[in-house]
C-alpha cells in the first residue's frame, strides 16, 4: 500500500455537507485505521485535471500509490480488499459483502437518490412522477426493513458493505423517510454511533467550515 490520499471538494454549498461521498471513504479509512491526508479540488471550476482523475467532474477519489480510484464504491472495496476488519478473508464472508455492497449502490441508492433529489430541491407539489418514486423507495425500505429486523449487520460482523448502506439511508433519514421503517432507523443508529463514523463526519464538516473562513477572508 502507498501513501493514500483522498481528494475532495475544496467548498460546497451548505445543503450537502455532511453528505459528500468522501465521508464513505473517510468512514471507511478511519475504521480501518489507515493513515490519510486530503487533497482539494475547486467546486466550482473543474479543470481537466479532475476530469481526468475523475470522468464526471465528482469526489472523491483516491490515490494509493501511483493508483488512482474514483467512485466511492470501487474505492470502499480497494480497501477492503487490503483490510480484514472492513472484510472478511474466507470466501463466504468476502462474496456476502461484495453482494451488499453492491446491492447498497444498485437496489437502495438507486431508489433512494432520485427520491432525495426531488427534496432537496424544495419542489413539494404532488405529481404522478413524485408518487413514482414514493413508491420505489417504499418498495425498497420494506426489503430492507426485512433483512434488518433480524440483523444487527448485514454480514455476521460490521464491515464495509454497513458502510456503505448506512450512509445510503442517512439521506433518506435527512427527509424523514424512514419514519415508518423502524429496523432501519435502529440499523442506522448503530452505524453511526460509531467513534470512526463520528470522526469522519467531523473531519468533513471542518474541511467545509475551513473553506468558509478562507472565502470570507479573500472577500
Amino acid at each position: 500500500m502507498g501513501e493514500l490520499i483522498l481528494t475532495t471538494f475544496d467548498w460546497v454549498p451548505e445543503q450537502p455537507r455532511g453528505f459528500v461521498r468522501d465521508l464513505r471513504v473517510r468512514w471507511a479509512l478511519e475504521e480501518a485505521g489507515f493513515p490519510y491526508r486530503v487533497e482539494s479540488v475547486p467546486f466550482a471550476d473543474r479543470s481537466p485535471e479532475h476530469f481526468a482523475q475523475q470522468p464526471f467532474g465528482q469526489v472523491p477519489w483516491l490515490r494509493d500509490g501511483a493508483l488512482s480510484i474514483f467512485e466511492s464504491g470501487a474505492i470502499l472495496l480497494h480497501m477492503a480488499e487490503r483490510s480484514e476488519s472492513l472484510m472478511p478473508r474466507d470466501p463466504p464472508g468476502r462474496s456476502r459483502t461484495i453482494e451488499w455492497l453492491f446491492a447498497a449502490l444498485n437496489s437502495v441508492e438507486m431508489a433512494s437518490l432520485p427520491w432525495a433529489l426531488v427534496r432537496f430541491s424544495g419542489d413539494t407539489t404532488p405529481s404522478p412522477g413524485r408518487a413514482q418514486l414514493d413508491a420505489f423507495l417504499d418498495i425498497r425500505l420494506r426489503h430492507m426493513e426485512t433483512v434488518l429486523s433480524e440483523r444487527d449487520w448485514l454480514t455476521p460482523r460490521f464491515g464495509v458493505a454497513d458502510i456503505l448502506m448506512v450512509d445510503v439511508l442517512r439521506l433518506v433519514d435527512r427527509f424523514e423517510g424512514l419514519a415508518h421503517h423502524p429496523a432501519c432507523r435502529a440499523y442506522l443508529a448503530r452505524g453511526t454511533e460509531r467513534p470512526a463514523f463520528a470522526k469522519a463526519l467531523a473531519d468533513q464538516m471542518a474541511h467545509f467550515a475551513l473553506a468558509d473562513q478562507r472565502r470570507a477572508h479573500r472577500l
